[in-house]
């Protein structure tokens, strides 16, 4: 077999992995590369590989960051079927037409063509494919199987076996477990090799009472200011977590019933797809509904939660803040010293909400130049991904198979440091690979 990283590698956003096993040439993912500009630039590079060669797709999510360049992967010509979970198909659906907008926008301001447009979407979605988790597909010479991952709603590490026995398992994006929503995600199969995400490779989240009694602190501290807490969130899963602790913070008396505004069309979207798949949370239901819960769909409604009285909570995309509505809110509210910035989700290098965390007195905002005078306020705990204790305790599970662990999807530092865990605890072969680079695995 052959594992070749067209992205992910050495970087956190544009998941992208090939193996070939004789014949048959499987894809796991293939993301938007996100972050700077310029980064986001290379989204329109040619892809590394003949794509009418690939035999199938497997997708691991439907974060950008995982799906975002499949329209053009069949613009430029594949031509084999996709396959998820059914929730991740649903989702990707909604969250690659609301990309489309966005990447219009930059192609439009870069002066290049857009990437790809609706009816790509439309052709996207004629070819994927439901799978439920631990029901293995053949595709090729191999097996293919769907473990649930705990991330987002319908995520999955995918185990795909060869016809001589080698197996190789791709961790995708791995839960913050147990998730409120989702609850606990599968240890890790048997494998001789494996791909591990590394988004917080180095770090160890709060623990879930204390992320919500920040969330408290945060609220209280607004309504005692007066002022708009903006909550930048991503539409997938942080919502809709959110909105289960501030309703269950409201309904239990510990904050006040202040308003709260949830302008993301895209995340009232998602959150039908969550009462339509049930059987994938761990309740079985998921309540929308609280008292001060207002959602803005249209452009008019947004703009009017701005003439409401202060205070409220605003939640809003896109939750790095490098688009969405959330940047009408930052640039009204980020100059109020009463008001405070609250992120709970991974901010990455480039990006506005990255920019604002690390300090900067002064941000640009469309055209204009905003002054940051409000309070700026982290919680850790409400990140998706595992921590680095997390991530070990899934590696453990197989570290009596395990011939190789490839480190990815994390910036250096914290790929770099999962590594060395990895080696000395489990005196496993650890690596973080080369982006580019192509590995045999024997």
């Amino acid at each position: 077999m052959k594992l070749t990283f067209a992205g992910g590698a050495s970087e956190i956003t544009g998941a992208n992995y090939i193996l070939e096993s004789g014949s048959t040439r499987i894809m796991v993912d293939c993301g938007l590369h996100q972050g700077s500009s310029v980064r986001e630039k290379t989204n329109w590079d040619p892809f590394q590989y003949d794509v009418t060669k690939i035999t199938a797709l497997f997708v691991t999510h439907s974060h950008i960051d995982h799906i975002g360049r499949i329209p053009l992967l069949i613009k430029r010509g594949f031509r084999g079927f996709i396959y998820s979970t059914p929730p991740t198909r649903d989702a990707a659906h909604e969250l690659l037409l609301d990309s489309e907008n966005i990447l219009f926008s930059f192609a439009d301001k870069a002066g290049i063509e857009p990437l790809y447009g609706s009816e790509d979407v439309l052709r996207v979605m004629s070819v994927w494919k439901g799978v439920e988790y631990h029901r293995s597909i053949t595709i090729g010479d191999c097996t293919v199987t769907l473990y649930n991952a705990g991330h987002v709603l319908g995520s999955s590490s995918i185990l795909i076996e060869s016809k001589e026995g080698i197996k190789i398992l791709f961790s995708g994006d791995l839960g913050n477990s147990p998730a409120p929503l989702l609850g606990g995600k599968d240890m890790m199969p048997d494998a001789d090799y494996c791909l591990i995400e590394s988004a917080y490779g180095n770090r160890i989240h709060e623990d879930r009472v204390q992320r919500k009694d920040l969330l408290e602190d945060a609220v209280e501290d607004t309504v005692k200011s007066g002022g708009t807490l903006m909550i930048p969130t991503f539409a997938l899963e942080r919502t809709q977590e959110l909105l289960s602790e501030l309703d269950d913070l409201i309904e239990s008396g510990r904050i006040p019933a202040i308003p709260v505004y949830l302008d993301s069309p895209l995340a009232i979207r998602l959150t039908v797809i969550y009462k339509k798949y049930p059987e994938y949370l761990k309740g079985g239901f998921f309540d929308f509904d609280f008292k001060g819960l207002h959602t803005a769909v249209t452009t008019e409604q947004s703009k009017a939660i701005n003439m409401a009285p202060a205070p409220k909570i605003v939640i809003a995309g896109s939750g790095m803040s490098n688009g969405g509505r959330i940047l009408y809110h930052e640039k009204k509210y980020l100059p109020d010293p009463k008001s405070m910035f609250l992120v709970i989700n991974y901010q990455a290098e480039g990006t506005l909400g990255r920019r604002i965390l690390n300090g900067e007195k002064t941000v640009r905002i469309f055209t204009e130049q905003v002054p940051v005078r409000c309070k700026v306020r982290v919680i850790g705990g409400y990140s998706a991904h595992a921590d680095q204790p997390q991530l070990l305790e899934w590696i453990s599970t197989g570290k009596n198979t395990l011939r190789r662990v490839f480190v990815v999807q994390g910036e250096a530092e914290a790929s770099s440091a999962l590594a060395q865990k990895i080696r000395d605890e489990f005196a496993i072969d650890a690596v973080v690979p080369e982006a580019g680079k192509t590995y045999e695995l024997s």
